[in-house]
């Protein structure tokens, strides 16, 4: 079973390897050449170059693996014990400062890997300490060098503490990401479950519905324009393009597997069949996106969602205006809707949470929808206040057309 703390101690480990061998060069060196010690330099030589090697096989690893299995962790750490073990062994025994070194592995499995892989990992330790006092090799004259044995444990023991704790910062870390990551993964499957019980409730209404805008249809057909008046007849001339609109919506709904639920939807319809429905909204519309420029199907509906949210908030407070940005670069969207209303609370914490909306008519459907649709398109949302009052909001998604398309629209 892969763990996300293995593949963390994996990659501490992968450091702390490199300082290893860093630091026994350096120390073999200064022992053999600086005091004259008679060490037995082709066995640890022997090691360094062996814990180095080991190394490099983990960096290739680690390049490929993303999540890893405490037995693989485990098997770094029994290599690493061996090689300290070795070391020990031939550098005094029990006598050598750095002995109780084999308390470091114990401390990061016990933090890092599942209890049975930290007993494992304790007993290993216990072994490799056993044989190192009881096949150790006693060092020439180390009575002549019992100061040097006091600053090897003083050493041994600020050396300990350092790589202890920056580890448990690094552990804690991970831990905390995964953390967030997980709650993030539980508020989408909450928000998802929310969804997919609103996508099976209207495809239900759909149905209903279905019925009634047929006959709307029907009437309006039989209505006689001409005594109505111009004024009226325009107004007819309207209904029945709304009641055009909520067919097409109804029967999208009704069947998403339709091929017709799922085309491409040119901006500028989107934003028509907008101002039927909010006619007295004023849009100030900029950006370099072309009027005939085709997008996905639920980006219209993303945009439409948050043109609705924009026009709520701009009459909540008196104003009848929005503006609306289109920026195409590099197959990117990058829209912004702007509002004219009283903006958003500096001290609430904004979250678009289904069903629980900021309106007091509102049903916490449409933001909740939004956010939703940015993660499906893999696109970003952003919402912050705008200079001289109301709220803007941006969302960026890549548009993914066909490549017909996408040559046709390139701007």
């Amino acid at each position: 079973m892969q763990h996300p703390s293995a593949t963390a101690l994996l990659r501490i480990l992968y450091s702390l390897r490199w300082f290893a061998v860093g630091g026994q060069s350096l120390t073999i060196a200064w022992a053999v050449l600086g005091l004259d010690m008679a060490l037995p330099t082709l066995a640890l030589w022997s090691s360094v170059l062996l814990l180095a090697g080991f190394n490099l096989v983990v960096y290739v690893r680690l390049l490929q693996v993303r999540d890893a299995t405490p037995a693989e962790a485990f098997v770094h750490v029994l290599v690493d014990t061996a090689v300290l073990a070795w070391l020990i062994a031939w550098t005094g025994g029990i006598a050598n400062p750095f002995a109780s070194l084999f308390l470091l592995p114990i401390a990061l499995t016990a933090m890092a890997l599942p209890q049975a892989w930290a007993i494992a990992t304790a007993t290993a330790c216990v072994l490799g300490y056993l044989l190192a006092i009881s096949f150790g090799q006693p060092l020439p004259h180390l009575h002549d060098h019992f100061d040097l044995h006091l600053v090897g444990m003083a050493v041994n023991f600020f050396l300990s503490v350092a790589l202890v704790s920056w580890f448990l910062v690094r552990l804690a870390a991970a831990r905390d990401r995964r953390e967030r990551e997980l709650a993030s993964l539980r508020e989408r499957f909450v928000r998802n479950e929310g969804i997919l019980a609103l996508a099976t409730h209207a495809a239900s209404v759909a149905h209903e519905l279905n019925t009634p805008l047929g006959t709307m249809t029907l009437l309006l057909d039989d209505l006689d324009t001409s005594r109505l008046g111009a004024d009226g007849a325009d107004d007819v001339a309207t209904l029945r393009r709304l009641v055009d609109i909520c067919r097409d919506r109804v029967r999208s709904l009704a069947d998403p597997a339709d091929p017709a639920a799922t085309t491409l939807v040119g901006i500028d319809r989107v934003l028509e069949h907008w101002q039927l429905v909010r006619p007295a909204i004023v849009l100030a519309r900029s950006g370099n996106v072309d009027a005939g420029q085709r997008v996905d199907r639920a980006i219209g509906h993303l945009l439409l969602a948050l043109l609705n949210n924009a026009a709520d908030a701009s009459e909540g407070n008196g104003s009848q205006r929005v503006d609306l940005h289109l920026q195409l670069d590099h197959g990117l969207l990058d829209c912004t809707i702007r509002d004219y209303g009283t903006g958003f609370d500096a001290q609430v914490p904004f979250l678009p949470v289904l069903f629980r909306s900021g309106k007091p008519d509102g049903l916490g459907v449409g933001l909740a929808l939004s956010h939703a649709a940015i993660e499906q398109l893999g696109g970003e949302l952003e919402m912050d206040e705008a200079d001289g009052g109301g709220a803007r909001v941006r969302f960026r998604v890549p548009l993914r057309l066909p490549a017909r398309q996408s040559a046709e629209t390139t701007l």
